[in-house]
């Protein structure tokens, strides 16, 4: 593995025009730095701070965070380990809300996503947001009203790109009428393709496609998981095999694994080194049917 492995991941250019920004394919998903259930502080505060400043180290300048995690607790930790960001872009979301541990709920109202801006703005102590993500769509209020604060934001400089998560096609769509999307975010990789259509109609349109979950929070890794035949016969590890089959997959994918630790992340960055070759790709695509 090379000083910065993730430049061979490529390059993608999040939005377009003026506020459009390029960044390494292989990015840093800052969910599991928090604590257990995605709630409260990390175990090991120093050991989260190592992982995220070891990920600038390796080439990663895209990291993507968001006001639930912990809640608060990701922004802190990227505001405290990286600000100020230099070259490094920052995403992060807003509208889903936490009660508990494992709990998610969604909240679109206008005026609640405002002040989620003001505050990730504060927390991540800058004064535009690279990236600003909608976690979920809230079905009791309407498509215009939430996406309408993020054309406020938009106007008045607090935000560069907007992007959506868990959608389908058709919302998708709905959204592109009130507001350019510059990404999509939703559950993907090679054991759980639930989002083809998606993806296929995002790399068609040459919105970035972020794949959360990208190895199944470590499923996909497992020594006795589903890659570990071919893990053996290529001598690649199963989280650089699927994070590989991910990069080659789309030009418009943006892989985003997390970890706790700094030997996982080198690990996953490894892959953006590895060049799968034909038949291993194939081997990877048949273990779902899309």
């Amino acid at each position: 593995m090379t000083s910065q492995p993730v430049s061979a991941s490529g390059e993608f250019t999040i939005g377009t025009g003026i506020n459009s920004f390029t960044v390494h394919r292989m990015g840093f998903g800052a969910m599991q730095i928090t604590g257990a259930g995605i709630w409260g502080p990390p175990a090991d505060h120093d050991g989260a701070i190592a992982v995220l400043r070891r990920a600038v180290e390796l080439g990663i300048d895209f990291i993507d965070t968001a006001d639930s995690y912990g809640p608060y607790v990701s922004e802190d930790l990227i505001r405290e380990a990286l600000a100020p960001y230099g070259h490094v872009r920052i995403a992060t979301k807003a509208g889903l809300t936490r009660h508990a541990p494992g709990e998610w709920r969604p909240v679109g109202r206008p005026d609640y996503l405002r002040q989620c801006a003001e505050m990730s703005l504060r927390r991540l102590n800058v004064e535009t947001i690279d990236l600003y993500q909608l976690h979920r769509i809230d079905p009791q209020v309407s498509l215009e009203d939430q996406l309408g604060v993020f054309v406020e934001l938009i106007e008045a400089g607090k935000i560069l790109q907007f992007g959506l998560s868990e959608v389908s096609v058709d919302e998708l769509e709905a959204a592109r009428k009130i507001l350019p999307v510059a990404t999509v975010q939703n559950l993907y990789n090679v054991s759980n393709r639930q989002s083809e259509a998606l993806l296929n109609h995002c790399t068609e349109q040459g919105i970035g496609f972020i794949p959360w979950f990208p190895i199944a929070t470590g499923q996909l890794a497992a020594p006795d998981g589903p890659l570990s035949a071919i893990s053996e016969r290529t001598g690649h590890a199963p989280a650089t095999l699927a994070l590989a089959w991910l990069l080659r997959r789309s030009p418009v994918m943006l892989p985003i694994p997390g970890t706790k630790t700094v030997s996982h992340l080198e690990e996953n960055c490894a892959a953006s080194e590895v060049v799968l070759d034909d038949a291993t790709y194939a081997e990877l695509d048949a273990l779902v049917s899309p």
